[in-house]
């Protein structure tokens, strides 16, 4: 019964690299944390109030795990899965933690930027750490 546990830490040591390595591309790409930069597409009017929602705007991606802080609300944590890929754009289904299914559009434009595409074709834009 000793051996049990080394070997079941043997098994999960030679599996997790293979596990990490099945997911997508496009999820290994997004892992890690998001800050916002900036907006476009909003109103000379709206504009500065939008940058300052967009720098208080972060993503953290973990796994399959996806957490989104925004100013002045409690982040909201909920698991993801890529559910369409059109070249650079992304769209993720996203199921909140009270069991509420939505879907939200991400535009990559590198390694290190992405925009989150919110209505009216307005953007914003983050920045990887």
């Amino acid at each position: 019964m000793k051996r049990r546990p080394v070997v079941l830490a043997l098994f999960v040591s030679i599996l997790l690299p293979f596990a990490a390595a099945c997911t997508h591309p496009a999820e290994r790409a997004l892992q890690g944390v998001w800050l916002g930069e900036g907006v476009e597409n909003f109103s000379d009017e709206e504009l500065a109030a939008a940058t300052g929602w967009a720098r208080g705007t972060q993503f953290e991606f973990k796994g399959a795990r996806l957490t989104i802080t925004v100013p002045a609300e409690d982040p909201r944590t909920g698991t993801y899965r890529l559910s369409a890929i059109d070249d650079r754009h992304v769209t993720l289904s996203v199921l909140d933690t009270q069991g509420e299914l939505s879907e939200m559009e991400l535009i990559v434009d590198d390694a290190e930027t992405l925009r989150w595409v919110l209505e009216d074709g307005r953007t914003l834009r983050l920045r990887h750490q």
